[in-house]
């Protein structure tokens, strides 16, 4: 049977898989694998000259890493148990499998200092130590500085290997800032972490700050054990066989904390390792989760809201606008009507005026014909202008109303708003009663004037002796017919110029009124066409909103539908996270920390 932890981070690589983290479960599924080596990996880190390196030859007692002030770990060495000693390096060329290549072990530190690593993943020594027979590996990893750069990447990698931590921090100076935040990390990661103080032969207030390091860590909320250590000490006392000088560099303490603390609790070990990786990947699944339930509401739902309050705007302002428009196009149309009717009577009563200025003196028998084309002429002219005024007037109406309506169309007027035979419906002028001064009347005319004058001067004349009928009295009768002629040619004229005049005034009178009743139906043509119009358009106007604004409620109805499924979702699924979680802490017997969440 497989241990309680295996099938918990088997629970939790599921679990990664079920929610698109690929990274995650792959990061476990090698966690996992590590589990099944029987292996115990120790890594040695710290920040840069803390005796990292130093650290691990004291603990192996033999020089497999290098040391020194112009020496630099820059990948990490795992130091291993075998019955003769060995070393070789990792490599890997583009992507090809890695290589392992044997070097000779006094060669190693120089392979892996500075300026000689091309493609190296990591150094490799064997060597024989009672201390590493029991499957522990010390790694020993570059140094951990700003923890930002590229270069620390190895070390964080091996972090993610290892069983348990060996924090270094020298005793020359407190832990700083960054150090305290590396230990977080690293804790994050593998919670069996201690903490070696090293380098206590160079600094003699190692112990006060071992006693302010215990209150950082304190503080920090970082449970990991201090020991004091000398690596010179130790190593001269291996040279030396002094024991008391070995007591003193504190490393028989470190040596029964490494066997007690981690070869002999590897079970412990593994299940607390495995809680901290597995409780890290939970908490990266459980924060997508926690905001899927506390965001109030999506973007596309919000979206949707304001598309349904937008479509509702503009039902309201077409509303308001129906009935600008209805007002603007009634109180414009009435102005129309008076208006041109208005100007309509301007213009007849001006041709009246010349149709009187021109029977003042011009005799109708002589250029009647002439004088009909010129009144029709008149008309048709003042019909014209007056009838291109109303279409100018209608349009200009019609592009009024159309600012007071919500949306801009071209074909504001219909194609034909007005008859085309106004004039020709129109009944021609009736000719006047002409009467002609023919020359039988006229003679009748100038003899029955004559009379008179050949009478009375007849008369006057005989009283002087002479004849009755005398050159006198035929003169004066001449005289006298000659004028009732020309009295009775200007009485016969006036009556014609009067018959003229009053045939035009009939004529124009029956144009006026015939032309103002076609005005008007036109004029009630183009209320009913703009009104219909504008209508139809709001019509289809209010039912495109109505139906935006039901289909914005629907998909208002549809994303609450389908939020509240996914919240169900999101709910059931927070609550078997909180179960794999609780399980993880029960692995790791309390030592992790609370999710931060009710189940």
């Amino acid at each position: 049977m497989s241990a309680p932890w295996l099938d918990v981070l088997d629970d939790t690589i599921r679990s990664c898989a079920a929610h698109n983290r690929p990274d995650l479960a792959e990061r476990l599924r090698e966690k996992r694998a590590r589990q099944l080596d029987p292996k115990l990996r120790v890594l040695v880190l710290g920040e840069p000259k803390q005796g990292k390196s130093q650290l691990v030859n004291a603990l192996v007692n033999a020089p497999v890493c290098a040391v020194g002030d112009d020496v630099t770990t820059t990948v990490p060495t795992f130091v291993h148990h075998a019955e003769t000693p060995n070393a070789a390096l990792v490599r890997t060329i583009a992507n090809t499998p890695t290589e392992r290549i044997p070097v000779p072990i006094d060669q190693l530190a120089s392979q892996v200092s500075a300026g000689h690593t091309g493609e190296l993943l990591r150094a490799e020594v064997g060597i024989p130590r009672a201390l590493l027979t029991s499957g522990l590996v010390l790694i020993d990893t570059p140094g951990v500085g700003d923890l930002r750069p590229a270069h620390t990447a190895s070390t964080f990698t091996a972090l993610l290997q290892a069983d348990a931590v060996l924090m270094v921090s020298d005793a020359t100076a407190e832990l700083t800032a960054s150090e305290l935040e590396l230990l977080r990390q690293v804790v994050a990661s593998c919670p069996n972490v201690t903490v070696v103080l090293t380098k206590i032969d160079i600094a003699a207030q190692w112990r006060r700050v071992l006693e302010r390091n215990r209150t950082h860590l304190a503080r920090a909320g970082v449970a990991a054990k201090l020991i004091p250590v000398s690596a010179a000490l130790r190593l001269r006392a291996a040279k030396t066989g002094d024991k008391a000088l070995n007591a003193e560099s504190g490393f028989p303490e470190l040596l029964e904390c490494v066997q007690r603390d981690i070869v002999a609790a590897a079970d412990v070990l593994a299940r607390r390792s495995v809680a901290a990786v597995a409780a890290g990947a939970i908490k990266q699944l459980v924060a997508p989760v926690r905001e899927e339930l506390t965001n109030d509401g999506s973007k596309s739902t919000q979206h949707t809201i304001a598309a349904l309050n937008e479509a509702q705007r503009r039902i309201d302002e077409l509303r308001r606008r129906s009935a600008r428009w209805q007002t603007v196009l009634s109180d414009e149309m009435a102005d129309l009507v008076s208006d041109i009717e208005y100007d309509l009577r301007e213009r007849t009563r001006r041709i009246l005026r010349e149709v009187d200025k021109t029977f003042e003196t011009a005799d109708p028998a002589l250029g009647w014909e002439q004088f009909e084309r010129w009144l029709e002429d008149n008309l048709t002219e003042a019909a014209t202008q007056n009838f291109t005024w109303l279409m100018d007037r209608a349009e200009w109406v019609a592009e009024k109303v159309a600012r007071s309506f919500p949306v801009r169309r071209d074909d504001l007027l219909p194609e034909s708003i007005f008859p085309a035979d106004v004039l020709d419906r129109v009944s021609k002028m009736d000719k006047p009663t002409i009467e002609r001064f023919t020359v039988a009347q006229k003679l009748f005319t100038g003899l029955r004037g004559s009379y008179g004058g050949v009478l009375m001067f007849g008369l006057v004349t005989s009283l002087a002796g002479m004849p009755l009928i005398n050159a006198i009295s035929l003169g004066a009768g001449a005289l006298f017919g000659g004028k009732s002629i020309l009295d009775e040619s200007d009485q016969r004229l006036k009556r014609r110029q009067a018959a003229a005049k009053v045939a035009a005034q009939r004529h124009v009178d029956d144009f006026f009124i015939k032309f103002s009743k076609d005005f008007r139906d036109a004029a009630r043509h183009i209320q009913r066409s703009l009104r219909n119009h504008f209508s139809t358009l709001a019509e289809e106007l209010q039912e495109t909103l109505l139906e935006s604004a039901r289909g914005a409620r629907r998909a208002v109805q549809d994303d609450t539908t389908e939020r509240e499924r996914r919240v169900r979702e999101a709910r059931h699924e927070l609550d078997r996270l909180v179960q794999l979680y609780q399980r993880v802490q029960a692995l790791a017997g309390g030592h992790t920390p609370p999710l931060g969440i009710s189940a």
